[in-house]
C-alpha cells in the first residue's frame, strides 16, 4: 500500500526500472525528521512503510517508528517484515520438524497441508554437524567429514526432503562453512530487486536467523538479528516480527588500530564494554571515523559479538569499504553499483559522523586505545589483557579453591609468583597433591592448554586475523618451536575460501606443522564439538582434578560448553590460539616469559614472532582473490557428492518413523483445535529449579555429548543406540523424547535444591527425595502439578536455542521468574506459552529465603492481563506461613498477550492461517 505518497520511481544503475519505499518522501510529508535517526532504525523503517497494508502493519506504525524519540522512544512494538530468514542445521532441523508436524495438523483438520508454506526465502546452512574426532593429521578433513555423515545420515536426509517438500526452502551442503561467513560472502544482496504485486521494487536486505550469531551481517550494513526458531517460523509464514522500540546507543569510534592490535582485541573491548552499558534489548550503532576505517571483515569481527555484549544489533552503516568487500567477495557490480545508487536516493550513504544522527546516547572509545587480550575463564565479557593473564589465572584459581570448586584435593599454592608456572608452585606445596595420573604425559597439570581451536564465525571470516595466525605459525616452525603433544590443536575455517588464501599464501604447511591441519568447515569448538581428549589425559584431568585450558577465536566460552572435562575457556584471536598452544600453558607472561626454546637453544618470545600489519596486508592483498569466491560459490550443487548421494523420498507431508531416534512428530499440536483458550491463574506450583545469576542456555538445553547414565543416555540405550553413537544433543534436536530429558541437563547446573549436587537434579517434593530434573517432572505430571523455576540475572544469555524453551515447556514448567531475561530466551518462553516474569523492588529468590519446599501461585492472572503488568506472587511456605511478593510480566507487547492466550506463536500462527 506504501502510504503518504510515499511510492517513489527508482531507476537502477543498470536501467532496470521500479520503485522505493521512500524516506526522503516521509519527511517531506512532517511525519518527522528521518534524516537525522540512526541508520538502523531507518532500514527497519522501510519495511514497515513498504509493508504497509492496513492489516498486519497500520499508517499507525509507521508515523510511530517515523518518530522515533531518541531521548525515550516509544513504548509500542514495531511490526518488522524481513526479505529472508536464514537457519542452522542445529536449530533448522527442529523448526522444520514443527512444519512438518504443523503440515499434518492441517490435514488431520481436512484442509490443504501446503497451507504451511515459507512466504519469504528461506536458506538453511549445514554447519554445526562436524565434530573434531580426529585432528592434528593432514587425514582429518576427510576423516571427520565421514564420521559426520555416518552420525547424521537420517538428519541429512530429513532435510533434503524439507528442500522438495518446500517451494522456498533451500539448504547448502556441509563442509561448505559457517552459516554466518556463508551470510556475508555470498547469500546477502545488501539491496533486492524482487517483483511483487506485478511491480519491480528496491529495498533493502533484511533478515531474521535462528543463531544468535546472525548479527555477523550487520557489519556488511545488512539488518538482521538472532530469534528462537519459533519466531522464525511465524516469519516464514507470513507474521512480521514483533519488537519493542528499542533504544540506539552509538558507539563513537576514533583513531585507529595499534601495530600488533588485532580487530579481536578490539571486539573483546566491546563486548567487555557494552555488557557493562547494560544494551540488552538495544541496537547498537557503530559511527564515526574510527568506524569508517575498519574494513567489512573487522566490522563484522564485532557485531559477530552483539549477543555477547547483550544488543540486539551491532550495526554499521554502508559505505565504499562496502563496496569493497562486495567487490572483493565476486558479487556483479551491477549488484554493487546498485547498493550505493539506493543508499543515495534514501539518504543513508556512509558511516555518520558525530552529530549528523541522534542516538540514545553515545560512547566513546579510541580504537588506540585497544591492546591484546582474551576473555574468560567463563564468559565473553570477562576480558583480560594478555600480560595480565598469567596472575588472573592463579587469582580464579585460589578463588575456587576456597569457594570448594576447582582444585579441591589441592588446599593451598602459597609459592606461586609471576616468574613461576602454576605447575612449578605445585610442586613446592607442601602436603602436596595430586596433580597428574600416573600414566599421563608428566606435562599435565593445572593451567595447561589442551585445546587449542582455530574455529567460530567470529574470526574465521577475517582475511587479516587467518593470515596472521598463518604467519605467526611461519615464523615459530622457522625458530624451530613445536606445540607439546599433549595440546589438541585445529583448524575449522568459516568457508573453503580461508583455505584457498592460505594455500595461495603458502602458510598452511606451517599451520599443519602445528597441528592446525583442516578438521571441517563448519561450527566446531566452539559450539562444543570439540570432539574427545586422549584416555591418558582424561585421566589426569579426572585423578588430579586438574583446572587446564582451552583457547579458541571463538564466542563462547561458558561452563562445559567447549569441553564437559576443561574448566577454563579463553576467547582470542587466532594467532593468539598458536601462540598458547606453542606455549602448551595458559599460566604465562607473554609480554615476558617465551614461548619455548629456538632450535638455536635461545628463549623464544611472542615479540620475536609476531607479524606486523605491513606482513599481514601484504599477505590479504596477494592471497585474496574475488575468483576465489566465485568459483567456490558458483558450483555449490556440486560441491558435496556425500550429500549429492543422499536419496529421498518426496511428497508434501513428512513419513514419520518411529523407530527413529534423531526425528520424531512432537507434541506441541497433538491436540491442537481452532479455538484458544483463557488466561486464567496459575496455582499451588512446585518449584523445579532455584537458579543463580547469569545461567545460559547452555545450561538449560546443552548441545554438546551426554553418558549413558543421564535420562537422554538410558532413553537411547533403552531404543537400541550404544553410547559411541550418541552423538550429540544438538544433533538430536529433531527428537523431543532426548531433548526434553536433556533440558536443564548440563553438568555444571547448579540448582539451590539439588542439595549440593551438581547437574541436572532437583528435590521432588514433598517426599524431598534428589533426583534427576526429567524424572521429577515425570512424577509431578502424574500429579497434575504445575512448575515453576526462579533464576537470577541475564537468564537465559548465550545461544537463541529453542529447546531452552520447548524443553521448559514439556517439562511442565507453567513460569520463569528471574531477575532478568536475555532478550532472546525471554521470547522463546513466550513463544511456548510458559510465563516470563522477573521479580521487582530488589527482591530475589535468595531475599525471599526460598529453599524449594514451598508452593507459588498467580491468583491475579486473568484474561485481562496487559503487557508488564504486576502480579502478586502468593508463597506458602511449607511451615503453613503465606508470604507475598511482587512480580512483573514480561510479556512486553499486545501482540505477545495474544500468543500467550493461544499457548504459544505456533498456534496464534497456525488459527490465523486456518481463519484466512
Amino acid at each position: 500500500m506504501t502510504p503518504f505518497n510515499a511510492r517513489k520511481p527508482f531507476t537502477a544503475p543498470d536501467g532496470r526500472e521500479g520503485f522505493i519505499a521512500s524516506l526522503p518522501a516521509l519527511e517531506a510529508a512532517g511525519l518527522g525528521k528521518i534524516s537525522r535517526l540512526p541508520v538502523s532504525i531507518r532500514i527497519v523503517l522501510e519495511s514497515v512503510l513498504r509493508n504497509c497494508d492496513g492489516l498486519r502493519i497500520n499508517e499507525s506504525d509507521v508515523r510511530a517508528l517515523a518518530a522515533w524519540n531518541a531521548a525515550k522512544p516509544a513504548d509500542v512494538e514495531i511490526p518488522f517484515v524481513v526479505s529472508r530468514i536464514v537457519l542452522q542445521d542445529f536449530t533448522g532441523v527442529p523448526l522444520l520438524v514443527d512444519l512438518a508436524a504443523m503440515r499434518d495438523a492441517v490435514a488431520r483438520l481436512n484442509r490443504d497441508a501446503d497451507l504451511i508454506e515459507p512466504l519469504v526465502p528461506v536458506d538453511l546452512v549445514v554447519d554445526h554437524s562436524v565434530q573434531v574426532d580426529r585432528a592434528g593429521t593432514p587425514a582429518a578433513f576427510l576423516q571427520n567429514l565421514q564420521i559426520e555423515f555416518e552420525r547424521n545420515r537420517e538428519r541429512y536426509e530429513f532435510l533434503k526432503w524439507g528442500q522438495q517438500a518446500f517451494k522456498t526452502f533451500s539448504v547448502v551442503p556441509p563442509a561448505i562453512g559457517i552459516v554466518h561467513q556463508v551470510n556475508l560472502e555470498y547469500l546477502a544482496r545488501v539491496i533486492f530487486a524482487r517483483e511483487t504485486d506485478g511491480a519491480l521494487w528496491f529495498f533493502p536486505d533484511t533478515l531474521v536467523g535462528t543463531d544468535s550469531h546472525t548479527t555477523m551481517i550487520n557489519g556488511l550494513g545488512v539488518v538482521g538479528w538472532g530469534v528462537g526458531g519459533i519466531e522464525a517460523e511465524a516469519g516464514m509464514l507470513g507474521q512480521p516480527v514483533y519488537f519493542q522500540t528499542p533504544e540506539v546507543i552509538g558507539v563513537h569510534l576514533t583513531g585507529s588500530l595499534r601495530e600488533g592490535v588485532t580487530a579481536t582485541d578490539l571486539t573483546l573491548r566491546v563486548t567487555e564494554l557494552l555488557r557493562k552499558e547494560k544494551v540488552v534489548g538495544k541496537f547498537v550503532e557503530f559511527y564515526g571515523e574510527g568506524a569508517a576505517k575498519l574494513t567489512v571483515a573487522d566490522r563484522a569481527t564485532i557485531a559477530n559479538m552483539a549477543p555477547e555484549y547483550g544488543a540486539t544489533m551491532g550495526f554499521f552503516g554502508l559505505d565504499d569499504k562496502t563496496l569493497e568487500y562486495l567487490r572483493a567477495t565476486g558479487r556483479p557490480e551491477k549488484q554493487v553499483q546498485l547498493v550505493k545508487s539506493y543508499c543515495e536516493a534514501q539518504g543513508y550513504w556512509g558511516i555518520p559522523r558525530k552529530g549528523q544522527v541522534d542516538y540514545t546516547k553515545s560512547i566513546d572509545l579510541d580504537l588506540g586505545s585497544i591492546v591484546p587480550c582474551v576473555s574468560g575463564p567463563k564468559r565473553p565479557q570477562d576480558r583480560i589483557d594478555v600480560p595480565a593473564l598469567k596472575n588472573r589465572f592463579y587469582e580464579l584459581f585460589q578463588k575456587d579453591i576456597k569457594d570448594g570448586g576447582y582444585g579441591k584435593k589441592l588446599t593451598d599454592i602459597p609459592h606461586y609468583a609471576s616468574e613461576k608456572s602454576l605447575a612449578e608452585a605445585v610442586e613446592q606445596q607442601e602436603g602436596g597433591g595430586v596433580a597428574i595420573a600416573a600414566d599421563a604425559p608428566p606435562e599435565i597439570t593445572h593451567g595447561s592448554v589442551l585445546i587449542a581451536a582455530i574455529t567460530s564465525c567470529t574470526n574465521t571470516s577475517n582475511p587479516s586475523v587467518m593470515m596472521a595466525a598463518g604467519l605467526l605459525a611461519k615464523k615459530a616452525v622457522e625458530k624451530g618451536l613445536k606445540v607439546p603433544t599433549y595440546v589438541k590443536s585445529s583448524l575449522a575455517p568459516g568457508s573453503r575460501v580461508v583455505t584457498d588464501y592460505l594455500n595461495a599464501t603458502d602458510l598452511q604447511k606451517y599451520l599443519d606443522e602445528l597441528g592446525f591441519n583442516l578438521v571441517g568447515y563448519g561450527c566446531t569448538t566452539c559450539i562444543g564439538n570439540s570432539g574427545p581428549l586422549d584416555a591418558p589425559i582424561e585421566a589426569a584431568i579426572k585423578e588430579g582434578d586438574l583446572v587446564t585450558a582451552s583457547v579458541l577465536s571463538g564466542n563462547r566460552n561458558f561452563e562445559a560448553r567447549v569441553h564437559g572435562s576443561i574448566k577454563a575457556n579463553f576467547l582470542m584471536s587466532p594467532p593468539l590460539v598458536v601462540a598458547y598452544a606453542l606455549a602448551g600453558r595458559i599460566d604465562i607472561d607473554l609480554d615476558h616469559d617465551p614461548l619455548g626454546t629456538g632450535k638455536d637453544g635461545k628463549p623464544v618470545y611472542l615479540r620475536d614472532i609476531w607479524p606486523t600489519m605491513e606482513e599481514i596486508q601484504q599477505c590479504v592483498t596477494s592471497g585474496l582473490k574475488p575468483e576465489m569466491f566465485t568459483s567456490k560459490y558458483g558450483a555449490l550443487k556440486d560441491a558435496n557428492p556425500e550429500w549429492n548421494a543422499i536419496r529421498v523420498g518426496g511428497g508434501q507431508r513428512y513419513g514419520w518413523d518411529q523407530k527413529s531416534t534423531y526425528i520424531q512428530e512432537p507434541p506441541f499440536f497433538e491436540k491442537f483445535s481452532l479455538t484458544p483458550g483463557q488466561i486464567a491463574p496459575l496455582n499451588d506450583l512446585r518449584p523445579m529449579a532455584i537458579l543463580g545469576d547469569s545461567v545460559t542456555t547452555d545450561h538449560i538445553s546443552p548441545a554438546g555429548s551426554f553418558k549413558a547414565e543421564t535420562p537422554a543416555g538410558k532413553y537411547l540405550t533403552t531404543n537400541g543406540v550404544k553410547p559411541v553413537d550418541f552423538n550429540s544433543y544438538g544433533s538430536r534436536r529433531g527428537n523431543d523424547r532426548v531433548m526434553t530429558r536433556g533440558t536443564f541437563a548440563n553438568v555444571r547446573i547448579k540448582n539451590l535444591m539439588a542439595g549440593g549436587k551438581e547437574g541436572g537434579f532437583t528435590k521432588l517434593q514433598p517426599e524431598g527425595e534428589v533426583m534427576p530434573i526429567y524424572d521429577a517432572c515425570q512424577a509431578y505430571a502424574k500429579r497434575g502439578t504445575g512448575l515453576i523455576v526462579f533464576a537470577g540475572v541475564d537468564y537465559g544469555m548465550g545461544s537463541s536455542r529453542d529447546w531452552a524453551a520447548k524443553g521448559t515447556a514439556l517439562l511442565g514448567v507453567k513460569a520463569v521468574v528471574a531477575k532478568s531475561f536475555e532478550r532472546i530466551h525471554r521470547s522463546n518462553l513466550l513463544g511456548m506459552g510458559v510465563l516470563p516474569l522477573e521479580f521487582t523492588g530488589g527482591q530475589s529468590a535468595e531475599s525471599l529465603g526460598l529453599d524449594g519446599t514451598e508452593t507459588f501461585s498467580l491468583p491475579g492472572l486473568n484474561e485481562g492481563l496487559k503487557p508488564k503488568q504486576i502480579l502478586e506472587l502468593v508463597i506458602r511456605r511449607a511451615n503453613g506461613q503465606t508470604d507475598r511478593a511482587s512480580v512483573q510480566v514480561r510479556i512486553d507487547t499486545l501482540i505477545e498477550v495474544e500468543y500467550f492466550r493461544h499457548g504459544g506463536i505456533l498456534p496464534y500462527v497456525l488459527r490465523q492461517l486456518l481463519k484466512a
